[in-house]
């Protein structure tokens, strides 16, 4: 298993590690997976500043107000199945 983790700076610039996929995004959520489960960040003018699936990192900015992680047992399709469907 690879590592997770969060920094958040300032409540407005959030650095993420161990993010295998993203599932939809918008100026006031973004749902992502992680090593250790779903995780929706919900805020005001949230953008991806930086993605990289390959190595799992990924910078968010905006107004961020909460971190909610869901259950970590939930089957993703990723990218190419979510397509396929």
């Amino acid at each position: 298993m690879e590592t997770h983790n969060i920094i958040l700076e300032d409540r407005k610039k959030l650095h993420l590690s161990g993010v295998t996929d993203v599932d939809c995004f918008n100026e006031c959520e973004i749902r992502l997976y992680t090593e250790l489960g779903t995780l929706s960040v919900k805020g005001r003018g949230l953008h991806v500043n930086e993605i990289s699936i390959e190595s799992g990192s990924t910078v968010i900015e905006g107004e961020i107000d909460s971190l909610v992680y869901g259950d970590n047992t939930t089957k993703k399709l990723g990218l190419k199945g979510r397509l396929l469907k």
